[in-house]
């Protein structure tokens, strides 16, 4: 099968719970399960490398569990980890179902289920052309999946961080509220520390800077965006 050429050889996609999710962003709904993983299945066929880093938001998320309830927040923290686990059997078995090979990697020790991380371990699978799925986040409570999956762009020596959202890309302000909001092309990362543009935590995005990742950030629900992403295409916004 003839390969795509592509700019990057090897990316992190960060994946969010709600990009998982049925209405209104909720639970694990099938079709949009068979949706992202013929996104990655397309990916996949380009010669990619491609690890997922996977969030928790469609089942818990942990900081607005605790200020709503009794649990403390570090407990909370780890309740939403081990969403993500959750979340990363799912696309596990979808993409497996795909003949895709796949293996799933946490951060946050659940024997039985997955591989703990490593980072030769991880890198070894990619080199084998297997997708990797990261769950657990960093393994620590209050750090985000964000702030995990830029943490593991530079631990794998990914080219590219692809930030998977429910928007064109980066705006001024939040497009589905301000019919003003201004949609950035591209951006340097420091445009995005200064302005304070709600892309990622500015942890993720100041460790790409030092570490010189590229950041995409795209619409997921358009499809063939991941792949466009992935190939170096312009789609979305680009921050670099």
């Amino acid at each position: 099968m003839a390969r795509t050429k592509v700019a990057f050889s090897r990316v992190v996609l960060k994946l969010s719970g709600e990009g998982l999710g049925g209405r209104g962003g909720a639970g694990i709904d099938p079709e949009q399960l068979d949706y992202v993983t013929r996104e990655i299945v397309a990916v996949h066929r380009t010669g990619v490398e491609l690890a997922i880093m996977v969030g928790g938001g469609n089942i818990l998320r942990g900081g607005a569990f605790s200020r709503k309830s009794a649990i403390p927040e570090a407990t909370a923290h780890y309740m939403g980890m081990l969403a993500t686990v959750i979340n990363g059997l799912a696309l596990q078995e979808a993409l497996e179902d795909k003949k895709v090979p796949t293996r799933l990697m946490s951060a946050l020790g659940v024997t039985g289920l997955c591989e703990p991380f490593s980072r030769h371990r991880c890198k070894g699978h990619l080199d084998k052309g297997r997708v990797v799925v990261l769950a657990g986040g960093s393994g620590r409570p209050f750090f985000t999946t964000d702030t995990a999956a830029a943490l593991a762009a530079v631990e794998i020596d990914a080219d590219a961080l692809l930030k998977a959202t429910q928007v064109d890309g980066v705006y001024s302000a939040d497009p589905k509220k301000d019919p003003r909001a201004m949609f950035y092309p591209k951006l340097s990362y420091d445009d995005v520390i200064d302005k304070r543009l709600a892309v990622m935590d500015l942890s993720a995005v100041e460790m790409c800077q030092r570490c010189g990742v590229t950041m995409v950030v795209f619409n997921l629900h358009k499809a063939g965006n991941l792949k466009r992403a992935a190939t170096g295409r312009r789609v979305g916004t680009i921050i670099s």
